[in-house]
């Protein structure tokens, strides 16, 4: 028998699974961008961003395709390795908000901390941020 927080969560995860689901767009968009990532594909990635693409505090932000060309690693691998944790990750809808979701991946510590956010603009998903939580 499971607790009232087991059921809740078991709730909670088949709602995002239905939310993604009912809009098939993101599935679309996430295993594009996922391949791109695993395949280091940095053209592909960038025509798949949204400048500025929003940094963790401190980090100044990624403000146009020739610096996420070269600030890539920064992006993709310095907090996290995104084509490791993105080969099994699921995006996560945002419950207030339609046109956003986020995959969250574990740092070097192993906790899940960094928060990578996409949003939708003119019918369009785009990586939009990377956070760690602990920052």
């Amino acid at each position: 028998m499971i607790g009232l927080a087991g059921a809740l969560m078991m709730l909670g995860a088949l709602q995002v699974r239905a939310t993604v689901q009912a809009d098939p767009s993101i599935e679309t968009f996430w295993a594009k961008f996922k391949a791109a990532v695993i395949k280091g594909d940095k053209e592909s990635i960038a025509a798949m961003s949204q400048f500025p693409i929003t940094m963790p505090y401190g980090i100044p932000s990624v403000r146009t395709k020739a610096q996420l060309l070269k600030r890539y690693r920064e992006v993709l691998n310095r907090q996290a390795d995104a084509a490791k944790c993105f080969a099994d990750s699921r995006p996560e809808v945002d419950a207030a908000n339609k046109n956003r979701f986020t995959v969250a991946c574990k740092d070097a510590a192993g906790n899940e901390v960094v928060i990578y956010g996409f949003v939708r603009t003119r019918g369009v998903w785009k990586l939009k941020s990377l956070d760690n939580i602990n920052e």
